[in-house]
């Protein structure tokens, strides 16, 4: 039964699993190093034999690369490197032939400083594009306007000698702030919107939506209170004027406005930072707004414990309906590294790696995996000298480098470079990671695939691991229990995120699924156990 949205939309989306694709590192048919969309089109079969239900492809539009894509050169082209709009259509329609639905990128917080916009904006104050970036006059010493920082680190401003201004560029300098305070910058981004949705993108991921509006008078920051240790000045304050400006929420019904005129389109916003909730919850209220908000609570998180899981799901109960909005998660993507090498040891690894896919499947909401997940790849260490992220360049070596959870796909075992390209790679795979390859683990039922692709088929044959309610939601210690509901159907859920065993006793009914060799009455380590209950 098809379920719709209070506008009366097919809500595909809401339960869904995305698959996260980073084209750099994902598939060369070109034998130059760097993935391409082609060699996307190639690898979908392995990405529907998963059981997701879409993709999210990462920018791979035209770009000088400074931040690997999302400085933006051009939002209606594709990068030569990553190939053509004939190959992205060529993409779509065989996902979509495949049943697989097409999420993308688009990054409107900031252009690249190549855009065709900003060249124009540098170059006169009085030019069709002047006021579409944010400019500010020194002070009367010569320094920047305020003391806004930027998070790659330094001050948010660089002086332009053209316009004799600074610019406010809240990442690299080669990411200019756009003024999304002005109606005409809207609505050239909204008209970027239906460029792609025309192209039968069924859906957007909004990177850093919370960071395209700011205070216009240009207030300073206040100074963080905390004694967290800090690595780099964007820490030392608390982004109140920079950042998570009110006014986002009409940017954001304005999109809604735009998607709604395609019908069931999937919109998730990216929202960072530090007070994230209430924005996840404000941009996602009522049925006006975006589909779902993509949170950090796991992607930065130390550690994954019951208590912050619990915490978590608890400002997600499911029990509001439309008024409460609808979370995605993610327990690593391309900023976060690898789950298994930040939340286990060596020797838990692979135990771990099956608890934590269980976990992520069964919370309320939408689940994004991130390329590899399903293989258990573990963070690579890459040498300062290979170094492409320029955060970690410059933050060295107090900065994780997300380049070890950008490191290209294994699809070969046997092959060099793990089968990804011909040719040298842009990053270097490490030979733990070309093990666990594809064609290593395809046919292997024991292997984390073919765990995964049971965990996808498990929630995807029960509407309330899908879209249920979540209720019950109680840590004790290393012990996480909640439980799902849809209409009759009710799913006890316990999980060991510990490595110690723990008696636990289950309600009565059917034991669905058993993770590590949990039982209805005992949690061994990294163990799990669904119960469905069974009318009497």
């Amino acid at each position: 039964m098809m379920t719709t949205s209070p506008n009366g939309g097919d809500e595909w989306w809401r339960g869904a699993v995305i698959y996260q694709i980073y084209p750099r590192s994902f598939a060369d048919s070109d034998g130059d190093g760097i993935g391409d969309l082609p060699g996307i089109t190639e690898r979908l079969d392995h990405v529907v034999k998963l059981g997701v239900d879409a993709i999210w492809i990462s920018p791979f539009f035209t770009s000088p690369m400074a931040d690997y894509g999302y400085d933006v050169a051009d939002y209606r082209d594709v990068d030569p490197i990553f190939g053509t709009l004939a190959d992205f259509d060529a993409l779509v329609a065989r996902a979509h032939a495949l049943g697989l639905k097409v999420t993308i990128d688009l990054v409107f917080a900031h252009t690249s400083d190549q855009h065709r916009w900003f060249a124009d904006s540098r170059a006169s104050r009085d030019g069709d594009h002047a006021d579409w970036y944010v400019w500010a006059d020194a002070r009367a010493d010569g320094t920047p306007p305020n003391n806004w920082q930027s998070v790659f680190g330094g001050p948010a401003w660089t002086w332009d000698a053209r316009r004799r201004q600074y610019y406010f560029h809240q990442f690299l300098k080669d990411q200019p702030q756009l003024n999304v305070h002005l109606p005409a910058v809207q609505d050239a981004l909204l008209d970027v919107v239906r460029f792609w949705l025309d192209r039968g993108v069924d859906g957007f991921r909004f990177d850093a939506l919370n960071h395209a509006l700011f205070d216009p008078a240009l207030t300073d920051n206040p100074p963080a209170s905390d004694d967290r240790a800090r690595t780099r000045p964007y820490d030392f304050q608390i982004k109140s004027h920079s950042q998570n400006h009110p006014g986002v929420v009409d940017l954001i019904e304005r999109i809604r406005t735009v998607c709604d005129d395609y019908g069931a389109v999937f919109t998730v916003a990216e929202v960072g930072g530090d007070g994230a909730m209430p924005l996840m919850k404000a941009y996602t209220a009522g049925n006006t707004r975006l589909s779902s908000a993509y949170g950090f609570d796991f992607l930065y998180a130390p550690a994954l414990t019951a208590a912050l899981v619990a915490k978590v799901l608890g400002e997600w109960p499911g029990t509001d309906g439309y008024a409460e909005g609808w979370p995605s998660w993610a327990f690593e993507n391309h900023d976060a590294p690898r789950c298994v090498s930040r939340w286990a040891d060596a020797a838990s690894r692979d135990a771990f790696a099956r608890l934590a896919l269980a976990l992520l499947l069964t919370l309320r909401g939408n689940a994004f995996l991130y390329q590899g997940q399903e293989l258990g790849l573990e963070q690579d260490d890459i040498p300062f000298h290979l170094l492409k992220d320029p955060e970690a360049i410059a933050n060295w070596p107090l900065t994780l480098s997300r380049d070890g959870v950008r490191t290209p796909m294994p699809w070969v075992a046997g092959a060099a470079h793990g089968g990804f390209t011909s040719g040298d790679p842009w990053l270097p795979l490490s030979p733990g990671n070309i093990a666990r390859a594809v064609d290593a683990q395809d046919g292997d039922a024991a292997a984390l695939l073919a765990h995964c692709r049971a965990l996808l088929a498990l929630r995807r044959a029960h509407p309330a691991l899908r879209r249920g309610a979540s209720s019950a939601v109680r840590a004790r210690g290393d012990v996480l229990t909640f439980t799902r509901t849809s209409g009759a159907e009710v799913i006890h859920c316990a999980f060991n995120i510990g490595p110690a065993r723990h008696a636990h006793a289950m309600p009565p009914g059917e034991a669905i699924a058993a993770i590590n060799g949990a039982t209805p009455a005992l949690l061994p380590a990294w163990g799990a156990i669904l119960v469905k209950e069974v009318a009497a």
